[in-house]
């Protein structure tokens, strides 16, 4: 059985531990900024919700992170529910933990009076990508993101 409950100022270390799993790119000292803007209240993409599992035995075993979206590739509705971030501890993986955290997401999604619900996943991780087709989640096509940097504009 697993348990799932919004995140409280308790969780801090160990929201912490799984975001920096989750998000290696990121330091440390980033993820603690963030969780430190959310539970202010200061976080800049509101509203915005993170939801804790626990096992059987009441161990953490995984995290979401939601929010709501103006607009999803694949989406047609003017707010979509998206699943920021999801991570499952390795050992509690294919036991149900990420199903639930998911169903408990898109709950938060609809009580919120939305009507779709939205995730992505980097191209190569093809374990996320099964994950998320396991739960329904429909191919929604890839987009390629690019960047260029350019000389600011001087005025004289």
């Amino acid at each position: 059985m697993v348990t799932i409950r919004p995140v409280t100022p308790a969780d801090l270390d160990t929201w912490l531990r799984m975001r920096c799993a989750l998000w290696s790119d990121g330091s440390p000292a980033e993820h603690r900024e963030e969780i430190e803007q959310f539970f202010a209240g200061e976080f800049p993409r509101w509203p915005w919700s993170v939801l804790i599992a626990h096992d059987d035995d009441g161990q953490v075993a995984g995290f979401a992170e939601v929010s709501v979206r103006p607009y999803a590739e694949g989406c047609e509705s003017p707010q979509v529910g998206y699943l920021e971030g999801w991570w499952v501890e390795p050992q509690a993986r294919g036991s149900g933990v990420g199903r639930a955290l998911v169903s408990a997401a898109e709950d938060w999604a609809r009580q919120r009076g939305l009507t779709e619900f939205a995730s992505d996943a980097e191209p190569d991780n093809t374990t996320s990508i099964a994950a998320h087709q396991a739960l329904g989640f429909e191919d929604a096509g890839l987009v390629q993101c690019f960047r260029k940097p350019i000389a600011a504009y001087r005025t004289r």
